[in-house]
């Protein structure tokens, strides 16, 4: 608190809450990655819009970099604070605004917490369909900055489909209301959606209007066994063709093996290259497809075995041999790539992709899994213990720039749903052009003018 900048901080703001401690600055100034050091100048937690308004202005007028910051479960780097920055975390802004029935939406504050909104949108009778494993401390305001999509995808879109409106506070500290909530709105361009997904990078989302819709029909929940990475796309095809699919989910033997070592029953007594844990819509019928499904899948050869979850209990013991992946590998400080391409393109590009990484990472152990539903792989590469972290860092940047290469021709990106980052920033290349950089560029230069918002981050 000796710092002459944070002295104006608090004498501009008196009642603004501070954190420079030692642990703070740690837990705060890093996300999931653990690449960087962190190393923030304070930890701000301001309580309105208001406060998180007058930040910004004095971070323009001291000159002081600030780095937006949610329940930093991010992968890509996009939360770290490593450079002398002020972290402005939105923790205490975590309530819920209000509802309207009549156009079945919910106003929260930005740092409440996935699943937090979640319940609240069930005690009204419906639901807020985003989800993925770390509901419990990611948070709104996150989800937006990095349009994070999840295990519904497939269903129901990426978190961008369902922000009706936002508040959010500019580079250089204006306050926008944007969408308002309006269906139907074509008076000009729509800033709502340029703030989706821009990480911080041109201001902070305060407050956000989520729509809901219907909770989802009764669900099955189906674990399928595998013998090539070939038959996922054509599995995929014949149990939507059938199907009303909530999620389809893959992951391999790799994967499996991880997430039983924590604890749990192998789902078959025969281990199997490649798995699907699919969610699909129950009915009358539904569970007579599914069965057709696996069957012609049996008899084309396309899957080994399978087994339908019983009960609530199977299916959440199904679905954790999925959701416990990221958490099962965390040890290994893995390093990761998130790449989508189009469904369509996704046969071939697994086909180059498997064969770029076999050939370059004999020495590593790689755990595919992902989104097959949505085009979106996530490819963890595991650090062994003898390696150094510098080293093995390094030698998986060399082989993502071949997998950005790969991503250019089958007209992919480098980053599906975790954002750009740090982590991303070197091969933003492979998924935008060098006039849309510019644009981008410009964009930033209009809504924050002096740089001040997350540097570093997307590009320099």
């Amino acid at each position: 608190m000796t710092d002459a900048r944070l002295a104006s901080l608090r004498a501009a703001l008196p009642g603004l809450r501070l954190l420079t401690d030692p642990a703070d600055l740690a837990h705060y100034g890093r996300d999931w990655t653990r690449r960087w050091t962190p190393a923030p100048l304070a930890i701000a937690l301001p309580g309105s819009v208001e406060e998180v308004q007058a930040v910004v202005r004095w971070a323009n007028a001291e000159g002081v970099a600030l780095v937006p910051s949610g329940g930093r479960t991010g992968l890509s780097g996009g939360a770290v604070a490593a450079n002398g920055e002020l972290v402005v975390s939105l923790e205490r802004m975590n309530r819920v605004l209000g509802f309207d029935p009549v156009d079945r939406s919910l106003s929260v504050q930005a740092g409440i917490p996935l699943q937090l909104a979640q319940e609240a949108a069930r005690a009204h009778g419906l639901y807020y369909p985003v989800d993925f494993a770390a509901r419990g401390s990611c948070t709104i305001g996150g989800n937006i900055a990095t349009n994070a999509g999840g295990i519904r995808v497939v269903r129901y879109g990426n978190t961008r489909d369902w922000i009706a409106g936002l508040t959010f506070v500019t580079g250089s500290g204006e306050v926008l209301r944007l969408g308002r909530g309006l269906v139907k709105d074509s008076s000009g361009y729509d800033l709502r959606h340029l703030a989706i997904a821009s990480e911080g990078t041109l201001g902070i989302v305060v407050e956000a209007t989520l729509r809901l819709t219907d909770p989802p029909p009764p669900t099955r929940v189906m674990l399928l066994a595998l013998p090539s990475f070939t038959a996922l796309m054509q599995v995929f095809a014949a149990f939507r063709g059938r199907l009303q699919l909530q999620a389809f989910e893959f992951f391999t033997d790799v994967a499996l093996k991880h997430v039983l070592a924590h604890g749990g029953q192998a789902p078959f007594d025969a281990v199997h290259p490649f798995y699907v844990v699919t969610e699909f819509a129950s009915d009358d019928t539904s569970e007579a497809e599914a069965l057709a499904a696996f069957e012609q899948c049996m008899g084309e050869g396309l899957a080994s075995d399978g087994v339908i979850a019983a009960s609530q209990a199977q299916a959440a013991q199904l679905w954790h041999l999925r959701e416990g992946i990221t958490e099962s590998l965390a040890k290994y400080l893995p390093y990761k790539n998130d790449v989508s391409v189009r469904i369509a393109a996704m046969p071939a590009f697994l086909a180059e992709a498997q064969a770029l990484l076999a050939r370059e990472y004999p020495q590593f152990e790689v755990v595919w899994f992902g989104h097959i539903g949505d085009g979106n792989l996530h490819i963890n590469i595991l650090k062994p213990e003898t390696a150094a972290q510098a080293d093995f860092v390094a030698d998986c940047e060399r082989v993502t720039k071949l997998l950005a290469e790969v991503l250019q021709r089958h007209g992919g990106s480098i980053s599906a749903e975790h954002g750009i980052g740090l982590v991303k920033k070197p091969y933003l290349w492979c998924t935008r052009s060098a006039a849309e950089i510019a644009a981008m560029r410009g964009i930033k230069a209009a809504l924050d003018p002096n740089g001040v918002m997350n540097p570093g981050k997307l590009f320099d």
